[in-house]
Formats: C-alpha cells, structure tokens, sequence
C-alpha cells in the first residue's frame, strides 16, 4: 500500500483520520501507533514483527541508558549505547548486505579457482534502511542528553512507525518530533496545509515521476544506447528520481501536518547547485545531516587536520553509497561524490561566490547526470555503456527500437520536470509558500494557488485509478 494507490486514497486514510480525530487526545499516540503497525504490515506480517522488536529494544536501551545515568553509572550508559547501535546495525546489515556479501566472496572465489557459493536468499524489510537511522539517533541521543527518553513505550514505538515517513524518510530524529507528541497543533490551517502539500506530492509523483519512468526504463535496458538514447534516459531518471523521492517526502510531510506534526523538509532544489557540496545540502537534507553528526563528526569531522577531514569526507560517502543499496555501484557512485567534495575543499574553499555562477552550475550537474548513470544501472558495465554512449560512442541518432517507447506524454512530462527542478525559485517557490502557509495567504494568490493544485490533484488521482502499481524508487533502499 502506497500513497499514490487507490487502497490509501480512498480506503486507509480516510479510515485513519476519521478515528484519529474522534479520538481523545491521551489516546492519539496508540492510534498512530496502530495503524502505522497496519500500514506497514500491509506488505509481510514478518517484517512488521520485525519493526515492532527494533521499536521495543529501543525503548528498552532509553530506559536502561537513563537508569545508568540516574545511579551515576556513566560506564553503563556508554555500554547501552553501544550494545542498543551495534544490535540495530547488526540486523540491518544481516538483511541489507548478506546477499551482497556472498556473491562477493563467491566472485572472487570463481576468480582463484574455487567454488562459488550458495545460500538462502535474505529479502530487504520495506524501509528498514530509515527506521534502523531513527532508532540509532534516538539512543545516541538520549544518551547524550540532548533529548529525554520516550515517556514511554507507545510514544517511543509510535516516533519509529510513524507512517507518514516510515519507509522512505524525511529521517526524523526524535528530539525534533518528542514535543510534539505531548502537544502540537491541530487547527485548520495547519490541516489545511497538509492536505495541499499532499496534493502536490501526489501530481509530483504521478504527473512528472511515473511519466517519465518509461523513456529512463527503455534507455537503461538497451545495449550500448546511441547519444541521444543516453541523453534522454539520464535527464528522464534525473527527472524520475527528483520528482518520485522529493514527492514521497512533501506527501510525508503534507500527512504529517494532516496529524499536527511538523517533519523537517529534505529537499531544497538540488539541481540548482554550484557545488557537490552545497548538493548534499539540498538533496536527501536529514540523510546528509544524519551523516555528518553521527558519522562524519564521531570519526573527527574537520577536527583533526586536513588530511583526517578528507579520509573522513570519503569514508562518510562510501558509507553513504553502501547505505543506498548492497551493489559495488552504489559503492562507486558514493566514491564519485567523495571525490568531488574532497576536490571542492582542495581547491575552492574560499571561493563560495564564483561556485554560485552559471558555469560551476552547470559542471555540478553534469557530475549529479553522471553520478545517476551508475546509481541507476545495472551494473558497473552496463553504467559504462551509458557514459560511452553520452560522448557519442555508440552513435548519435535516437535508435527506432527505443524511439516507439518514449511517448508524448513521458517527452511533455520530461520537459516540464526539468524546467521545475532547475528553474523552481521565483514563482513556484512563492505557490509554494502560499501552499504551506495558507495562514499567511493574500487571497487572490492563495485562490488561484488553491485551484491549480487542486486540478492537479483531480488529475493525479483519475491517473492513479487508471494506472497500476507504481512504488517510490526509495522504497528499496
């Protein structure tokens, strides 16, 4: 069950906010609790077994942190945190990265004349990639004091299953949410807001993402794609992945603001970067973030001279790749950004103004284009026969056998997208605004905002009716 389907539309939502707001307020925490469990056992009962056990070992680990710390036991406490982080770790690395492990070593065991080797095949939970982050934030944090324990269980259980933003982010971490369990808004504007923001995640999603899916599907598939074929597949999967992870998180936070939640934004126009810096400043915002003050700043950050900094800066981007999925290619790709932010600190620390001009633009997203190429592909080879090709290699004419593929709706959604995604600041950002803060609207374009996003809406969900299954990309990492 996804968000741009029928069965939450018309069926799980409206059920969902109807109980939620006839529910006294002491008793709202267990209804998201519960239907976040029944959301996301929607998939596999095993795998919300799964996210009830992780929700209750970090309770259990908040608990016995502040019991250790109550008693002045600050050896204890440090032990929790550790053996409350490595157990979640563990299990994600079990589900996320066994298959990986042993197709590697039986490669190389084909390579030195051995056997190869075989196991059971391990399914990757929905989400547990962003729920596994949440938990490890958690615990870290109560014990460092930054934020108090779960009041209790419930409220705990409820911060990891939290639907709206389960299994594919924003990654909230609970000292930005905790409050809000005790007390947080439920007036009209603020649902108001919430609604609209789902409204546009949902024609991001369906209008621009799953239109586009197509012509990046056809491309990626062919063999040694002509310059034009790779040209279109890569900007489409530009376009597809923008559109399809920055909706699932405006529909995220739109639904969050539907509960009187106020999740953090993850996306501030990325393609408009100068930098591969400043990108990850823009694109995935609470990944980067939780990167750099669980990862990147324990390993000494910048903190322990300049060549620490750049072993850190690669060592928090392989991490990163890996973290995106259990392929060498995801281990390139967080390579590839490594290395460009590594260059950036070398070369332009000090020159901030001249990487917002025009030229630096344009380099960082040729870089971003290149990056997706082997993000996407798959496998390192195939990822190759995509870059040759976008120097011409195979030819310069869009070949017959992929040009029936690419309709005129997929072309009109592509350029559309990608006329948002680079030239979004000015008017869209200020619909936007009028979108997400209806309490601040001048009528007249409060109004007409209000009508656009609501045809789109119409348009979005005739779609989804007539359309099948599409899931976000996010979903299997």
């Amino acid at each position: 069950m996804v968000f741009s389907s029928t069965a939450f539309l018309f069926l799980f939502l409206p059920l969902f906010l109807a109980g939620y707001f006839v529910m006294p307020a002491k008793y709202r925490s267990g209804w998201i609790l519960a239907g976040s469990w029944f959301y996301y056992g929607w998939w596999r009962v095993d795998f919300l077994l799964l996210l009830v056990a992780t929700s209750i070992w970090a309770w259990f680990v908040g608990t016995r942190i502040v019991a250790a710390r109550a008693e002045d036991q600050g050896n204890a406490a440090r032990n929790w945190k550790r053996v409350g982080v490595a157990i979640p770790l563990l299990v994600l690395g079990y589900f996320k990265y066994f298959n990986f492990g042993i197709d590697t070593v039986s490669e190389l065991a084909s390579v030195f004349g051995g056997r190869s080797i075989s196991a059971w095949h391990v399914i990757l939970p929905v989400g547990i990639s962003f729920y596994t982050f949440q938990i490890i934030s958690y615990i870290v944090d109560v014990h460092r004091g930054t934020v108090p324990a779960g009041r209790g269980l419930v409220d705990v259980a409820a911060y990891v299953s939290l639907f709206p933003q389960l299994v594919a982010g924003p990654i909230v971490r609970y000292k930005e949410i905790a409050y809000q369990f005790q007390s947080r808004d439920h007036g009209w504007d603020t649902f108001v807001s919430g609604v609209r923001r789902f409204m546009v995640g949902l024609a991001r999603k369906v209008l621009i993402a799953d239109a586009v899916a197509p012509i990046a599907n056809a491309m990626f598939a062919a063999s040694d794609p002509s310059l034009a074929a790779a040209w279109l597949g890569t900007l489409a999967y530009a376009v597809q992945i923008y559109f399809d992870f920055a909706a699932y998180s405006d529909m995220a936070i739109g639904l969050g603001r539907m509960l009187g939640f106020r999740l953090p934004e993850n996306f501030n126009m990325p393609y408009r970067s100068g930098s591969i810096t400043e990108f990850w400043r823009r694109w995935h915002m609470t990944l980067s973030a939780w990167l750099r003050d669980y990862l990147y700043i324990p390993l000494g950050g910048n903190r322990l001279g300049a060549g620490r900094t750049l072993v850190n800066l690669m060592t928090v981007m392989v991490l990163g790749g890996l973290w995106h999925g259990a392929a060498w290619s995801f281990v390139v790709w967080g390579t590839w950004h490594g290395i460009w932010l590594i260059g950036e600190r070398l070369l332009f620390r000090d020159r901030a103004a001249r990487m917002r001009s025009i030229p630096y633009r344009i380099v960082t997203l040729l870089a971003i284009l290149v990056s997706w190429v082997v993000f996407r592909a798959e496998s390192l080879g195939g990822a190759w026969d995509i870059l040759a090709g976008l120097v011409g290699v195979n030819g310069f004419a869009l070949e017959p056998s992929l040009a029936w593929q690419f309709s005129t709706g997929g072309l009109v959604a592509l350029a559309v997208g990608l006329l948002v995604s680079v030239f979004e600041p000015t008017v869209l950002r200020l619909v936007r605004r009028q979108i997400n803060e209806p309490e601040s609207q001048a009528r007249g374009v409060g109004a007409v905002a209000g009508v656009v996003v609501s045809l789109l809406f119409l348009l979005s969900v005739l779609r989804v009716v007539a359309s099948s299954y599409s899931p976000f990309l996010y979903f299997r990492f």
